[in-house]
Parts: C-alpha cells; sequence; structure tokens
C-alpha cells in the first residue's frame, strides 16, 4: 500500500533529477488503471481478481463520485490481459463509443450475500483542510516554524495526488499516439514543481518527442532520407490544428472528458477539459519549451532546502486569504509572481538560503545547455552539484523578515531579478517589475496595478506589525490564534483604524479604495479560500 504521508514522497524522490522523476512517474502512469468501485467493496476479492492478470505493485483507493481505486500493475502487459476480460457496457439506454481505455467499472453481482466481510477501505484524501479547520490545527502548534510546516503538509500534493495526475496525462496520451505514435503528455507547472496545492489544476502539454534528434540522425551515411509530412505556413497553425482534433477526440471519445473548450486563439493556444474520473480540471497545450525550463528551476529551488516551500506555501495562503491573489486572471498578483517573490527575497539573505539563476548557469555542464527561442535558458540539472546553504534562520525570523523587506521595498524604482539575485532599476513603469527569468525581456507581473500592489504591501506591513507585537503566550492562554493563524484571518473592521496609520506614506490616493476593497474582501474571501 502506497504511504499516505507527503514526506514519502520527499524521500523518495529528494536527489533525482527533474528529468529522472519526470521519466519515472510517466513510465508508472502507463502501468495503471483506475477502476470505479461499488461502495460496499472487499478490497482483498477485488486484489485478488486483478492478480489474475499480474502483479499489483501497488494501489490507493480515494473518494470522486463515488469510491475510486488507482493500480499500479508491475508490468504493462498485464493491462492488455485485464482489458481482454473486461465486458462491454449494454447500450440499453445510451449507445456507446466503442473505445477501449484503462478506465473501469467493477460491480459486485450480488452484493447482498458478500456483505459484512468488508473492513472500511483507507481513503487518501484529494483536496486540503477549510482554512478554519487549518487555523484550529496551528493553534495547537509550538512555534511559527512548525506552524508552517502544519500549512505546506496540509497544501501540498500527496504522493498519491501526484500519480493521479501523471495519470490524467497518460489517458490523455492513448488518444494522441493515435495520430502520432511518439508523442508524450506531460503535466508541467504546479503538478511538477513541488509547490503544487492539493486542488489546483493540471497543465499538461503534448510533446512529439525530439525532431531535433531525428533530424541529426539522418544526416550521417551517403544519403538521405526523410518523412513526406504536411507542411503549413507557421508553427502557430500547425499547433491550432492538432489542438483542434485532439480536443474533439477528447470530447467526442473521451470517457469522463466534460466541458471541453477549444481556446485557439490565445497567445498559447490550448484545449481546456474536466477530467471526471481523476477530478481534475485540465488544461492541455503543445510543447512550450520554456514553461519546462521554469517549472525545472522551481523543482531545483524546491528540493534545495525544506523552508523555501514552506516559506512559499505559507506566503501563498496568506495572499489568498486577503484578497491578494484570486484564481481569475485579473490585476491581481499571480501565485507565480508570489513564489517568484519569495524565491527573490530567499537569493537576498545573508548568506543566501538559494543560488541566483546566474549562479545555476555557472554551474551547467554540456548536457544542461539549453538555449530556446535565442534565449538562454540554461542551468545545473544534478542537485549533488549545488552547495547547501550556510544561513541558519528559521522560518518564525523569515516570515517576519519576509513581510518587513517587501513592506518598504522600493518598488517605484526598483524591479526584482532572479537571475542576478539583486535589486535593478525598473526597465519601465509597471507597478510590479518581476524579469521573466528565462525570455529577459519580458516583465511576469505586467498585469498588476497600483492598487493592487499597494494593497500587498499595506498587507506585508500589517502582518510584519502582528509578529512584532504579539504576546504569543498571552494568547495561547487566551485561547487566541497567534502567529501564522492570526495572519490568517482576514484584517477586519476592528483594527482598520490602526492600519490607516500603518499605510502613511503609501499613497493617500489609493488608500480609501484600499479600505473599502478590504470590506468587501472581508465577507468573501474566508469562503473563497475554502473553495480554493
Amino acid at each position: 500500500h502506497v504511504s499516505g504521508s507527503s514526506a514519502y514522497a520527499e524521500v523518495s524522490t529528494r536527489k533525482k533529477t527533474f528529468a529522472e522523476v519526470q521519466t519515472e512517474r510517466l513510465d508508472q502512469a502507463e502501468r495503471t488503471v483506475l477502476i470505479k468501485c461499488p461502495s460496499k467493496l472487499n478490497e482483498k476479492k477485488l486484489l485478488q481478481y486483478l492478480s489474475s492478470h499480474g502483479d499489483v505493485k501497488s494501489h490507493f483507493f480515494f473518494e470522486n463520485r463515488g469510491i475510486n481505486a488507482l493500480i499500479e500493475f508491475s508490468e504493462k502487459g498485464s493491462i492488455a490481459s485485464l482489458q481482454d476480460a473486461v465486458g462491454i457496457p449494454s447500450a440499453s439506454e445510451h449507445h456507446v463509443v466503442p473505445f477501449k481505455s484503462r478506465l473501469f467499472t467493477f460491480t459486485l453481482k450480488n452484493p447482498v450475500s458478500q456483505r459484512g466481510e468488508e473492513a472500511p477501505l483507507h481513503l487518501s484524501p484529494q483536496c486540503h483542510i477549510p482554512v478554519k479547520d487549518l487555523i484550529e490545527k496551528l493553534c495547537l502548534a509550538d512555534s511559527i516554524s512548525s506552524q508552517m510546516y502544519i500549512l505546506l503538509d496540509e497544501h501540498q500534493l500527496t504522493e498519491e495526488n501526484i500519480r493521479l495526475r501523471f495519470l490524467a496525462c497518460s489517458l490523455v496520451r492513448d488518444f494522441t499516439c493515435a495520430y502520432f505514435p511518439d508523442s508524450t503528455v506531460k503535466p508541467f507547472g504546479s503538478s511538477v514543481n513541488t509547490f503544487g496545492k492539493l486542488g489546483s489544476d493540471v497543465d499538461m502539454f503534448l510533446d512529439f518527442g525530439d525532431t531535433e534528434k531525428h533530424a541529426t540522425k539522418m544526416k550521417k551515411g551517403p544519403f538521405e532520407m526523410e518523412y513526406q509530412m504536411k507542411r503549413l505556413p507557421s508553427e502557430r497553425l500547425a499547433t491550432q490544428r492538432i489542438l483542434s482534433v485532439i480536443g474533439d477526440c477528447l470530447d467526442n471519445f473521451g470517457p469522463g472528458c466534460v466541458n471541453v473548450q477549444k481556446i485557439l486563439n490565445a497567445r498559447c493556444p490550448l484545449v481546456k477539459f474536466s477530467h471526471q474520473p481523476t477530478g481534475f480540471q485540465c488544461d492541455l497545450s503543445v510543447s512550450n519549451s520554456i514553461a519546462i525550463r521554469s517549472s525545472e528551476l522551481l523543482y531545483i529551488y524546491g528540493c534545495l532546502d525544506s523552508r523555501v516551500r514552506a516559506l512559499v506555501f505559507t506566503i501563498r495562503c496568506w495572499a489568498r486569504v486577503h484578497g491578494l491573489t484570486n484564481s481569475a486572471p485579473g490585476t491581481w498578483i499571480t501565485n507565480f509572481s508570489l513564489t517568484m517573490m519569495v524565491m527573490f527575497f530567499l537569493q537576498r539573505r545573508s548568506p543566501p538560503i538559494i543560488p541566483t539563476l546566474d549562479q545555476l548557469k555557472g554551474l551547467a555542464d554540456e548536457k544542461d545547455k539549453h538555449i530556446i527561442g535565442g534565449y538562454d535558458c540554461s542551468f545545473v540539472s544534478d542537485l549533488r552539484k549545488i552547495k547547501p546553504t550556510k544561513n541558519t534562520e528559521t522560518l518564525d525570523v523569515l516570515l517576519s523578515e519576509f513581510f518587513e523587506y517587501f513592506g518598504n521595498f522600493d518598488f517605484r524604482k526598483n524591479s526584482i531579478n532572479l537571475r542576478k539575485g539583486k535589486e535593478v532599476n525598473k526597465p519601465e513603469s509597471s507597478p510590479l517589475y518581476i524579469w521573466n527569468p528565462f525570455e529577459q525581456d519580458l516583465n511576469i507581473s505586467k498585469n498588476v496595478n497600483q492598487p493592487q500592489l499597494e494593497k500587498f504591501i499595506a498587507m506585508a506591513r500589517e502582518s510584519a506589525w502582528i509578529l512584532q507585537k504579539e504576546d504569543k503566550t498571552q494568547q495561547m492562554i487566551d485561547k487566541e490564534p497567534w502567529g501564522l493563524a492570526a495572519l490568517l484571518i482576514p484584517f477586519g473592521k476592528s483594527n482598520s483604524s490602526k492600519m490607516k496609520n500603518r499605510m502613511k506614506g503609501i499613497g493617500s490616493e489609493t488608500i480609501r479604495s484600499l479600505l473599502d476593497s478590504l470590506k468587501l474582501n472581508n465577507a468573501n474571501s474566508q469562503q473563497k479560500a475554502v473553495g480554493k
């Protein structure tokens, strides 16, 4: 049985390179099936039946519109054996599309006689607890550091959830392979960069393997031979056509693929859909090499020091509770921008907790060289080559210092540059300027407007003030939320007058709109935070 603890996932993937982890998990997903089970289930009998098709390497159960089992076989051949034995649903009410996937339904023919023997199933949670329950849990901790690790443990992806994400990709690949046998479908972004939160969407991309490698393969020998392929005027058009067809396939033939939307005119064309069997919202695009490099860069930072992830998860939860981030696109700071701000802050500590991107580039060898669209995206992939930090600051200190640092950051003049790890003059006048680590002419926070930035500054100052002023022992005696728990309660009407004093110098023209938006947010931000 797979261990439910997320610490298990951490130990088992600790020093592997990003590519090794991806390859292992994609391979694991290829040997996996998903079975919808009856509510009264005899686990032993199900496993016994499945074992007749081959060795079951691991399995777990989870709740999603009923009970489901994820089953990983040791050999891929076991799936073919199982598929041969599986029946096709009778088409009494609906006619079925005869696509044979790796999604099955298991039913008991005479459920009555088999009752009474079932041991209760252990179900792996696939979503995190609501904020109010989290706050109660945090109040029982003994330090802000342990509060932050509790939050991390509650919010981060579990081993089981990561497997489901890779399975969702693998099931989409079963369609793409019908047209492009060499293609793979891989997750990127929060599903793989160690900063994913339970309940977040799955970003996946369609990869056609290394077409460049094929090209070099043919250059040897006295003659050349190549495929005849359809030629189109632009790569964008090819991407749109491919995604259009795959989107139609999922819509028409994909079991459990619903609400399929083809958004082909976006800057990055994509297909959005709900994958009911795994419970994920998915976004499918065609290979975006720079996005993969960003995922790997964050993976490296997340693996280097346990404080990195604890601080990022804490800041993102704090921002969500106070309405600084929002799942809908708009003028809010995004989670990606916030994550980059935390990374920058950790590069600025003395001594630094994580290296700059330029330092990681300096450690890169030949196989780490990546030039994508004229941008240098090279950095070391082997974690063992990166020296551990000598910084010993606790998370208590780092949390308070983060708010202090950005509460007093000169956003008017300076921008945030992770390549250099230092404040650089802003190249243009966006309120918040965070350099894209790879596409150096782009600002990843271009969407953020002045009122939103000022709201962030005000919240950071307020949080720094709460952490400095509080009397933990007294609050614990009074059973009041303290430390991180006190920061996860929307700052309300009771202290808005105190806030006015601490916001002097922020820019009075937006203070009024800021306080109004605080009142607005207060009412619904807790429900929002719970719903995400």
